[in-house]
């Protein structure tokens, strides 16, 4: 059985969402690396701006859907100097985002 046009299309899209969480993980992989270091080191920020600006920051960032532009930089590094690691940060992101939901829902009924 031959897949159409659509199909193919579909494919596609569906392999480029999941090579982007695949490079987004390494991102969050790279923030909680110097995370650890900022606490170890002290260095932290300068060592996510350094691998930020690199080659392959820039080509991991890119494949992440993220433009790695100087503004990104100074983002990740901020990010660095609060401390939170990023599976805290997103699961407070979305219990938040899912009790606003709620609320949302619950003041519209």
């Amino acid at each position: 059985m031959m897949r159409g046009y659509d199909d193919e299309v579909a494919w596609t899209n569906d392999q480029g969402a999941r090579a982007r969480k695949l490079f987004a993980a390494v991102v969050l992989a790279a923030l909680d690396d110097a995370i650890a270091d900022d606490k170890k080191y002290g260095n932290g920020p300068e060592q996510i701006a350094r691998w930020a600006r690199s080659k392959d920051g820039r080509e991991v960032l890119s494949c992440a859907g993220i433009d790695p532009n100087e503004r990104v930089v100074q983002g990740l590094m901020e990010f660095v100097r609060r401390g939170v690691r990023t599976s805290v940060a997103l699961s407070r992101e979305e219990s938040e985002r899912r009790a606003a939901a709620a609320r949302e829902k619950k003041e519209a009924a």
